[in-house]
Formats: C-alpha cells, structure tokens, sequence
C-alpha cells in the first residue's frame, strides 16, 4: 500500500489530480463495499484529489460539494486502528494546506 500512498503524494505535489485519485482507488474499490473506517477514510482521500481535479477543470462550486465529501470522511482519523496512520495525518495535512491555497479559507 505504501507505494500507492507515494503515488499520491507525488501527483499531488505534480498537479495530476485524476492520477492521485487513481492511485488510491486501487486500494479502495476492490474493498469499496467493506464496512471499514480506513477504506472509508482513504475514500475521503480520494474525494480530496477528485475536489482539485475539479478547480483545476474551472468547476469550484462542484469542487467544494465533493470537498464536502471529504470533511465527512476525515473525522475517521481521530478512531481508524492502521499501521498507516502517520500517512494518513500526513496525507490530512497535505490536502487540508492544498485546499487552503485554492480557497484562501
């Protein structure tokens, strides 16, 4: 899994958006219809990149209902039991710092 999240991090340092989103929901949707916190938070992740997608293709009012998306999800930090918790945070941050920037909140 940790070369997904790499993956991630690097389009979205790269502005390749759908591809980071790719490269998550190669972890998610083969699980996608498990009851699980962390496949739901990495779905959350996932909605995050699709919401930069969307600026970058001159959709904000879209961007910030999926964003939306996001914030639903992201509460499953603070309980999700992973091994992969310090990416998640990190990844929490990036996304949360990102999303600063494109709406000066």
């Amino acid at each position: 899994m940790t070369n997904y999240f790499d993956e991630y991090f690097r389009c979205l340092d790269e502005s390749r958006y759908f591809d980071a989103h790719e490269a998550l929901e190669a972890i998610w949707f083969p699980r996608r219809f498990e009851d699980n916190d962390e496949m739901k938070l990495i779905k959350g992740f996932i909605n995050a990149a699709v919401s930069f997608e969307l600026i970058k293709r001159g959709r904000p009012n879209a961007s910030l209902k999926v964003w939306n998306n996001y914030l639903k999800y992201i509460p499953l930090l603070e309980q999700v039991n992973s091994k992969h918790i310090n990416i998640y945070k990190k990844m929490q941050t990036t996304v949360e710092r990102k999303h600063t920037k494109y709406f000066e909140i």
